[in-house]
C-alpha cells in the first residue's frame, strides 16, 4: 500500500530526520551516478528528492508518481516536471529513460511483476536503474515513524533475485542510512559520521536501505533460417545414379 504524497513530502522536507535520510541516500546516488549530461533521468515512486542534482545537466528529468500515492508539483520554484500515472502504465515512450531511480515505488506495490515490466519497457539500450528499498535487517524497516517502515522490506539477495527474474542484470549493491531512525539531536547531528563508518563496515552494519544498480538485458534477435551452417549441403541429385551411357551408333 502506497503512502500519501503529503506524508512523504512532510517527512522528507519538513522533518530533520527526513532531511538526514534524503542527504544520506542522495549522496550514495550521486556517488554511483556522478553526472547525467544530456541524458533522460526518470524517478518513480517518491524519488524526486534524489533527482535534484541532475536538473542542471540532464536533457530531461521526470518524476513519475503513482496514482495510489498522489502527486505534488516539483521542483519548488521551477517548472514542474512531476506527473501522475498508473503504476504499471507510465506516459513515457518505450526506451526513453537513460537512468531510472525507484524509491518508495517497489516495496508498497501490489503489482510488482507488472511494475518491473514497465520499468524495463521505459529503459533504453545501455540504460541503468537504481532500486532503493528498505533493508529487512535494518532498523528503519522496523519503525513506522518513517516511510521505510511500510511495504515489503528486502535483503540484497532477495532484491537481486527478483530483478533477475525480470531480465535485469545486477551490477552492484550498496547500502545507506546507517544512523538509527531517531529524532533525538545526538543521532541527527552525528548522522554524517555514521554514514562514513557504515561505508567502511558494511558487512557488519546493516544500513536502513538496500540499493541495487541494474542494467537492462536485451537478447539478440534470432535470425531466420538454420542456427548452424551446414558444412556439407545436400545437392538436389545427390544419391541418384548417373544415367548409363548408350553405345555409339554403328555406321553400316
Amino acid at each position: 500500500m502506497y503512502l500519501d504524497v503529503l506524508d512523504l513530502r512532510n517527512f522528507y522536507y519538513r522533518t530533520q530526520l527526513g532531511r538526514v535520510a534524503q542527504r544520506a541516500i542522495r549522496d550514495r546516488v550521486t556517488e554511483i551516478w556522478p553526472e547525467a549530461q544530456g541524458q533522460t533521468v526518470v524517478g518513480f515512486g517518491f524519488a524526486v528528492p534524489l533527482l535534484r542534482p541532475y536538473l542542471q545537466d540532464a536533457r530531461r528529468v521526470i518524476g513519475v508518481m503513482p496514482a495510489p500515492q498522489g502527486v505534488m508539483p516539483w521542483p519548488a520554484g521551477m517548472e514542474n516536471v512531476s506527473v501522475l500515472a498508473e503504476e504499471t502504465n507510465w506516459p513515457l515512450e518505450t526506451g526513453m529513460a537513460d537512468k531510472l531511480v525507484v524509491l518508495h515505488g517497489l516495496e508498497p506495490s501490489d503489482q510488482q511483476a507488472a511494475l518491473l515490466e514497465e520499468c524495463w519497457r521505459v529503459m533504453g539500450p545501455g540504460a541503468r536503474a537504481l532500486f532503493i528499498v528498505p533493508n529487512r535487517s535494518g532498523l528503519w524497516a522496523r519503525s513506522e515513524r518513517t516511510p521505510f517502515g511500510f511495504g515489503r522490506p528486502y535483503s540484497t539477495n532477495q532484491l537481486e533475485a527478483q530483478l533477475r527474474r525480470h531480465n535485469f542484470v545486477p551490477e552492484r549493491a550498496q547500502r545507506a542510512l546507517f544512523s538509527p531512525p531517531s529524532h533525538k539531536r545526538f543521532w541527527l547531528r552525528t548522522s554524517g559520521m555514521w554514514e562514513r563508518v557504515g561505508r567502511r563496515m558494511t558487512p557488519w552494519l546493516a544500513g536502513g536501505v538496500v540499493m541495487v544498480e541494474v542494467s537492462k538485458q536485451v537478447y539478440a534477435p534470432r535470425k531466420p533460417g538454420l542456427k548452424a551452417a551446414v558444412t556439407r549441403p545436400l545437392r538436389v541429385l545427390e544419391g541418384v545414379a548417373a544415367p548409363a551411357q548408350l553405345p555409339a551408333p554403328r555406321h553400316w
